[in-house]
């Protein structure tokens, strides 16, 4: 009963898959390897970008490019160098980014 009750929500809609599917896409394209989710490893964690990009209406373009080219001054002397990822795996980032509290 327990397993058919989450099954449902799940097709409902009530629970997203895609928390873990996007943490696992950021494992899996190594952004874990210079950010943490609550804390600033090489880069700021993902809380803290979410919040200094919180409102902004072009957050997510920018931040989209700034994946796929990199960048650098924003958050201190170290900069982001470009990453192996599709626009659209960046724009899954991005949004999985900017809904962490």
């Amino acid at each position: 009963m327990k397993r058919f009750l989450i099954f449902s929500m799940l097709l409902t809609g009530l629970i997203s898959t895609s928390a873990f599917a996007n943490a696992d896409l950021a494992k899996s394209k190594n952004c874990m390897g210079c950010h943490a989710i609550d804390k600033k490893l090489v880069g700021p964690g993902f809380k803290e970008v979410a919040e200094k990009y919180k409102g902004q209406k072009d957050a997510e373009a920018k931040l989209v490019q700034k994946i796929i080219k990199g960048g650098g001054g924003v958050w201190g002397s170290i900069p982001m160098p470009p990453n192996a990822v599709t626009e659209k795996e960046a724009q899954e980032l991005v949004k999985w980014v900017l809904s962490q509290k």
